[in-house]
């Protein structure tokens, strides 16, 4: 079939099958006027405007097309599901949100399901599944396996430091044998302590008093050094050094041809103390007392790995909780008769300014003046309060003392003396420890502190907690404490684990300790001892 146009319209039409006896049919010739205007009157209402909707519309509809096709691309990973979105024209998005917190939720009350065992596995599984109720307890599983190899490894850390702080590096050991060495052969070691005519000195009230407990003959060198260097006044200072019997020819040795200007030196050793028989057998009872209690923590030594409590047996287990040096400090008035008025100092500190008017600050007739843990902006620090060192479920605890109270700390204290021998504070002391032992050791977290804490109830004075910085052997609370007010604090304390003379010791802090390591000692040099 041929079709012939013209601009006048059709003409004709032919129909043929291209061969012999095709039949062929023809139009007439149309007039000028009929069919043509016909023609244009049907492209003018109908093609036209079908042509210029689609011009406006195509556009739009390429770009909606292209949009979600991008947005199933990232939201879909099969083509079903893009063609799903195209077709719906629904965003997804929030629905693909509200299924996956629906999963997480129901996930976060569930229970742990086997975790993948690594975030690739994890990948390839859900991407083979595609299930966000896997993905959430897959989640969780991870997560939580993670945060107990966190805790484990944080409780191994402990221990490590734990046992680290346990023992007497090389250099400190040298030392001693090197001084107890100089002690028997060298005549001006063994020199009288004071000098003859310093000894009044010794009782007289109107000089400062200072008292140090211990068996470390470099710590109780820095302590002293550094009180004098920082003092306003280091002639009217006393120091008592009192240490064990296998420690005293060395720290004598060490004070005796070591002399420290100005101020008065006395170096005692326990065996030399001529105690009744009353307080001998009240330091034996506590003694063994405080032995029984470490031994049943030992007992329990394989749940420091375990138990949210292994940091407490720790602190039960520290040298410092058996040690005869930190146990004599509730019997300060036995060791000193002849004084009224001392100030306690651990060997683990650090003296920066002046503390002169400790002596002068009146205590109100309470016993002990110490500073309490309360500078952290609110009225206690965290983990200060009685309720954190006492256990405030035993009734006998609960029924005698406050648990919101805030606790104070050891390492400088003023202690009035007189006051203390009117009070029962270490008959208290001792009633106590019988109580816990007999409780199984449930009455308080283990420590030095806690029972004192308990003896001294009522008979505390607060200091200034600006005098006293403390906790820089604690690796996480040192990194609290800003460099401002360690600065300004008159004492620091390196209480906890890492001390400054071992190598576990802080490297940013230990700088404010070695300073007054006398590096010019030829034995310090022979002994390698180094900041």
């Amino acid at each position: 079939m041929k079709f012939y146009i013209s601009t006048k319209g059709i003409k004709r039409v032919t129909i043929s099958n291209g061969g012999k006896g095709s039949a062929k049919a023809t139009t007439a010739p149309s007039s000028v006027g009929g069919g043509g205007g016909s023609g244009r009157r049907i492209w003018t209402r109908t093609v036209l405007p079908v042509a210029v909707v689609l011009g406006i519309v195509l556009p739009f509809l390429f770009v909606r097309i292209a949009i979600l096709m991008l947005e199933s691309a990232a939201a879909c990973s099969s083509l079903g599901c893009a063609r799903w979105r195209f077709f719906s024209g629904v965003d997804t998005s929030l629905e693909l949100r509200d299924e996956l917190t629906r999963a997480l939720i129901e996930a976060n009350d569930g229970n742990v399901n086997e975790a993948a065992g690594s975030f690739n596995e994890l990948v390839k599984e859900m991407t083979s599944k595609q299930d966000l109720k896997a993905f959430a307890f897959k989640t969780k599983a991870m997560l939580s396996q993670l945060e107990h190899k966190v805790q484990l490894a944080k409780q191994q850390e402990s221990v490590y430091w734990h046992l680290a702080s346990h023992g007497v590096p090389k250099s400190l050991h040298c030392l001693c044998l090197k001084l107890a060495e100089e002690y028997a052969v060298n005549a001006m070691a063994r020199s009288r302590l004071p000098p003859p005519e310093f000894v009044s000195r010794l009782v007289d009230p109107t000089f400062h008093h200072l008292v140090l407990l211990t068996d470390n003959v470099l710590a109780a060198s820095v302590v002293v050094t550094s009180t004098v260097e920082n003092s306003i006044n280091p002639e009217k200072l006393v120091f008592h050094i009192v240490t064990d019997k296998k420690t005293y020819a060395p720290m004598h040795a060490w004070f005796a041809t070591n002399s420290v200007k100005s101020a008065v030196v006395e170096v005692r050793g326990l065996h030399q103390y001529d105690w009744s028989e009353k307080v001998n057998a009240g330091v034996k009872e506590m003694l063994e007392t405080n032995h029984l209690i470490w031994k049943q923590y030992y007992k329990n030594k394989k749940d420091l790995y375990y138990t949210q409590e292994h940091s407490r047996y720790l602190e039960a287990l520290r040298p410092s909780s058996l040690s005869l040096m930190n146990q004599l400090r509730i019997y300060m008035p036995e060791l000193f008769p002849d004084l009224k008025k001392i100030v306690f100092l651990d060997d683990d500190v650090v003296v920066q300014h002046d503390i002169s008017s400790l002596w002068e600050l009146d205590l109100n007739g309470k016993v002990i003046g110490s500073v309490v843990k309360s500078w952290c902006g609110g009225s206690c620090c965290p983990g200060s309060l009685f309720m954190n060192y006492l256990n405030f479920s035993h009734p006998l605890v609960s029924s005698n003392f406050d648990g919101d109270q805030c606790a104070w700390v050891y390492g400088m204290n003023i202690i009035d003396l007189e006051a203390w021998r009117k009070t029962n504070i270490t008959k208290t002391y001792h009633r106590w420890l019988k109580h816990n032992l007999e409780s199984g050791m449930t009455m308080w977290n283990p420590g030095v502190l806690p029972p004192a804490l308990i003896a001294f109830e009522g008979q505390l004075r607060p200091i200034n907690s600006s005098m006293l910085v403390t906790d820089l052997g604690y690796r996480y609370q040192s990194e609290e404490i800003s460099k401002e007010k360690l600065k300004a604090a008159a004492v620091i304390h390196f209480s906890g684990p890492a001390k400054p003379w071992l190598e576990i010791g802080f490297a940013e802090v230990r700088s404010l300790w070695s300073k007054y390591v006398n590096i010019s000692n030829k034995f310090i040099r022979r002994c390698r001892i180094i900041g």
